[in-house]
């Protein structure tokens, strides 16, 4: 019975509902929304878990498991299962048992073979389900929270339902918010809505493109619990998304007084006054970088505030020491670009953007670096060709159709040249005189010569 009260226990509280989403692209302590680790479940002990007779050795198993003695409790269910290999309430230990052990393969087999022996053993479908999602493996958890969702729970009782439910909706909450809500509408009605809940319905709102439905309840959350850490970064992270920057930084101010060295607090709030151009970012970040030296999402940030303050030079420092631990970062390698062409440096720049191209050719950036290091290169086929697949992803900016100009000017293709010269000069609208005045140039010998053109 004891394996039984703990089950239920794991089950109850909601501090321990799986959190199954991972932001694996996103930065170490700029992630967002917050998750936490799904748990393992405890086997279930009571009789009425098997109809089979308990033999000695596998409750002999089960109390090991109880004192976290995976040795014994390993021996004692190889020796059964060696002569009952289609026992599934022995095939589930042995899984739990190689689950606390982190042997993925061995754990994956044995909670499958007991699945195999019994379709309907709820324990064994969610404890494989958490323990794949767990691995990041959600394409194969699903189904077995689907299944643990439309199973009896038996003695595991209500709430362990409810975390399948929960657990589904965490999986769903990007790429199908509509029926992550219902999914969570249907642990809501077995088990009351506690924080996680709360701040789980405002990512699916914002997967959804509902910032205001998220913004409510990431502040319904903040009212029920003002410390809270995770309400706070996650409501935050909505307002950067948002550039309500103001609002986000008297949040993030009043959290830092309580947890002055929280660095995901304190990265938002770098990011925050990075938004509002204010000084102070810099510093800020630098110390936070002295504190993590070895965060990567900080030392980007810190790279990216050096290169917009006017430190090429520091900034590129800062990328190439990321450059040699991921040489082949398209991300990187344009940011590397970009400072190469503020130092001047178009050489260099071309072969760097040129490489990202190959490397993400959906890279719009890349191909942009590529234009414009091209035709400081006086390479105007390659500025065209590199123009030409940045428009598949980005739109044409006054700077753009300036490129594409004086690339076809300089082909001698003078009705291209002329009409994107009309182009920028429409898009401009007086931001660029010095370009201006040279397209109204460039106009009037290529519209006069082609008027006086037989």
């Amino acid at each position: 019975m004891f394996r039984h009260a703990i089950f239920l226990l794991l089950c109850a509280t909601p501090a321990v509902l799986p959190a199954l989403l991972s932001p694996a692209s996103v930065p170490t302590v700029l992630q967002s929304p917050t998750v936490q680790t799904p748990e393992k479940q405890t086997p279930d002990t009571s009789a009425s878990s098997s109809s089979r007779v308990l033999s000695d050795q596998v409750a002999a198993a089960e109390a090991a498991i109880l004192k976290s003695d995976w040795k014994s409790a390993a021996s004692q269910l190889d020796t059964w299962l060696a002569t009952h290999p289609a026992d599934p309430r022995a095939l589930f230990d042995a899984g739990y048992v190689a689950d606390n052990q982190d042997h993925l393969e061995e754990a994956t087999a044995l909670y499958r073979r007991a699945i195999d022996a019994n379709p309907n053993s709820f324990e064994a479908h969610l404890s494989l389900g958490l323990m794949l999602a767990r691995h990041s493996n959600l394409e194969d958890a699903r189904p077995e929270f689907i299944a643990a969702s439309q199973l009896d729970p038996g003695d595991a009782g209500p709430p362990a339902k409810a975390q399948a439910f929960r657990a589904l909706a965490r999986i769903d909450s990007k790429d199908d918010p509509t029926l992550a809500s219902t999914e969570l509408l249907e642990a809501l009605k077995i088990t009351p809505e506690s924080e996680s809940d709360t701040l789980l319905s405002a990512h699916i709102a914002e997967a959804a493109n509902e910032p205001e439905i998220a913004e409510a309840a990431y502040r319904r959350a903040l009212a029920n619990d003002p410390g809270s850490a995770a309400a706070t970064s996650d409501l935050v992270h909505l307002l950067i998304a948002r550039q309500k920057f103001p609002e986000a930084e008297t949040l993030l101010r009043d959290a830092l007084a309580k947890s002055p060295d929280d660095p995901t607090l304190t990265a938002q709030l770098a990011t925050v006054l990075v938004g509002e151009d204010k000084a102070d970012a810099l510093p800020l970040i630098q110390k936070l970088h002295d504190q993590h030296p070895n965060d990567d999402s900080i030392t980007r940030m810190l790279a990216r505030i050096l290169s917009d303050a006017g430190d090429t030079s520091g900034s590129d420092h800062l990328y190439l020491a990321l450059l040699k631990a991921s040489p082949d970062n398209p991300s990187l390698l344009v940011a590397h670009g970009q400072n190469l062409i503020r130092q001047l440096q178009y050489a260099p720049a071309f072969a760097i953007f040129d490489k990202a191209a190959k490397l993400d050719p959906a890279n719009g950036d890349a191909w942009s670096g590529l234009a414009f290091a091209a035709s400081r290169t006086n390479q105007p086929e390659i500025t065209l060709h590199a123009l030409t697949m940045r428009s598949k992803y980005l739109p044409e900016l006054p700077s753009t159709y300036f490129l594409w100009a004086t690339s076809y000017d300089k082909l001698h293709q003078k009705d291209q040249a002329a009409a994107y010269y009309h182009h920028f000069l429409d898009a401009s609208a007086g931001k660029f005189p010095d370009q201006e005045w040279q397209a109204r140039q460039r106009l009037k010998l290529l519209e006069d010569k082609s008027v006086s053109r037989p």
